[in-house]
């Protein structure tokens, strides 16, 4: 009764007294979800060494959790709106609890692998769910603005804050710590929102598209795995060209289906906005380039400059600060008085500036001179980049449809993290390789050889930012965003679907 009285005072949310706090414990659940994807990365050598596999099976710890988020984050977000997004909430934040318990007592490579995959697969229910919640409980256009800073700084920062949670776990406990801390994560995170939120009533006249859950998640498994398998195998690869053409195939048949289903899995009317359009495209050249600055330059200042796995986490931290207080300042300031438009290609162009600067490194180059001004102006421009796109992604989409809205801007960084880790892998290698042909082999050469790499990813990610920064400008629209508007269609739309 009481909570009905306080939705009736705000007139838009139950929760609005408690929105704060809500925040707070969405925010945890955000970061845990988003530093899981590069946490393990710098403990794999200590994983490696007391489980026992071998290199070519290491690549599975990364891949497993890419593949299961990645290919069913779409079902996760319409569970969301069908079964309520408190209940797929609380169920993906103790599910990856235990996932991560399962991964940190591991026996073998194989346990290990399937905690990944069962992370992933809980993370897909979660991720979605926490993102919606924080579009439907923030509702006034100042404070959704704030709201969208905060965890906008932190999916694009989450995945630097791994590599050096991942660093000072592995230096100073275990590797198995980079599972364990998850459960630190979700289990407060859980408590807390189960306390704080309210029960969305379940939808049991709507039915779940089966058949268009099937083609979305095998097609995105097969652009993922395909992808993943470029990298290791290469691009000419069997594997490779049948599991990128399957995936293509069978998104481009859940396009049919969904045309055709009287209940779509994502409605085509979500993506045909052109500013969602535009904010996904946007969620999905920064998640690719993003993947690659951790990758290549986790790498770099390693091997080349020396730096110890903690040492590497602190050096990304410039970059995070960047990237939080272009965030913040540019949903809470600009947003609302500009819109999406200039601000998106902007933050394209600074991060595309930042990695023409990041190609000038090399073998005697100094962490100060070479890397922290690119850092800083990659972190600026993905700031402006990734609040103001998960914003546009979200604003105005009926209520029913706000769960499957948040699970694309997931997949967006998802998908476009595997293609651009792979992409940007294999041109690296192919010029490492071109590098070093026909000259006397040797370790200075090895260094020279693997810089000229990275730079040229480096390079590559920066011409994928600049056209990213050309497409973002033609598709948004210009103008504030007219939240309440939006809003109320959203709502309204809710009511006539009723």
């Amino acid at each position: 009764m009481n909570r009905n009285k306080e939705k009736n005072q705000v007139g838009q949310s139950p929760h609005h007294n408690r929105r704060w706090k809500i925040l707070a414990f969405l925010s945890l659940a955000q970061l845990m979800v988003v530093l899981d994807a590069t946490i393990v990365n710098i403990a794999l050598p200590s994983a490696q060494a007391d489980l026992g596999f071998g290199d070519a099976d290491r690549q599975w710890i990364i891949t497993a959790y890419a593949l299961a988020f990645g290919s069913l984050l779409l079902l996760g977000g319409r569970l969301a709106d069908y079964l309520g997004r408190k209940r797929t909430l609380i169920v993906g934040l103790f599910g990856f609890a235990g996932a991560s318990a399962i991964g940190g007592l591991a026996p073998s490579f194989e346990v290990l692998v399937g905690a990944r995959a069962l992370q992933g697969m809980f993370g897909a229910l979660l991720a979605p769910s926490a993102l919606s919640t924080l579009t439907t409980t923030f509702t006034e256009p100042s404070e959704r603005a704030k709201a969208f800073g905060v965890y906008g700084a932190l999916a694009g920062g989450g995945g630097a804050v791994g590599l050096l949670l991942g660093g000072l776990l592995t230096e100073y406990l275990d590797w198995r710590w980079t599972m364990f801390v998850n459960v630190a994560f979700a289990i407060p995170a859980g408590i807390g929102l189960a306390a704080l939120l309210v029960n969305d009533p379940r939808r049991d006249e709507v039915r779940v598209d089966i058949p268009g859950a099937i083609a979305a998640s095998t097609g995105l498994f097969g652009i993922v795995f395909g992808f993943s398998r470029a990298e290791a195998d290469g691009w000419t690869a069997a594997v490779t060209l049948a599991s990128l053409a399957a995936g293509v195939a069978l998104l481009a048949l859940f396009i049919l289906i969904e045309r055709r289903s009287d209940a779509p899995l994502l409605p085509l009317r979500v993506v045909a906005d052109r500013n969602r359009a535009g904010s996904y495209l946007a969620v999905g050249v920064a998640g690719a380039s993003m993947f690659g600055v951790f990758l290549f330059l986790t790498y770099y200042l390693q091997q080349t400059l020396g730096m110890s796995p903690i040492e590497t986490g602190l050096a990304f931290l410039p970059m995070i600060a960047f990237l939080m207080v272009g965030s913040i300042s540019s949903s809470t300031k600009l947003m609302p008085r500009f819109g999406p438009r200039p601000l998106v290609p902007t933050g394209m162009v600074l991060a595309a500036a930042g990695m023409v600067w990041l190609t000038g490194v090399g073998v005697d180059s100094t962490y100060a001179g070479a890397v922290l001004p690119g850092l800083a102006l990659v972190g600026a421009g993905f700031g402006l980049i990734i609040a103001p796109s998960m914003a546009s992604a979200t604003l105005g989409v009926a209520v029913s449809d706000s769960g499957v809205a948040s699970a694309m801007v997931n997949t967006s960084q998802q998908v476009g993290g595997s293609v651009g880790t792979a992409l940007l892998s294999t041109i690296s290698a192919s010029a490492v390789t071109a590098f070093a042909s026909g000259k006397v082999p040797g370790p200075e050469l090895a260094a020279q050889a693997a810089v000229h790499g990275y730079t040229t990813a480096f390079w590559v990610a920066a011409a994928v930012l600049a056209a990213g920064a050309v497409v973002t400008a033609i598709t948004l629209r210009s103008g504030a965003p007219q939240a309440e508007g939006d809003q109320a269609e959203g709502e309204g739309s809710l009511a006539m679907a009723h």
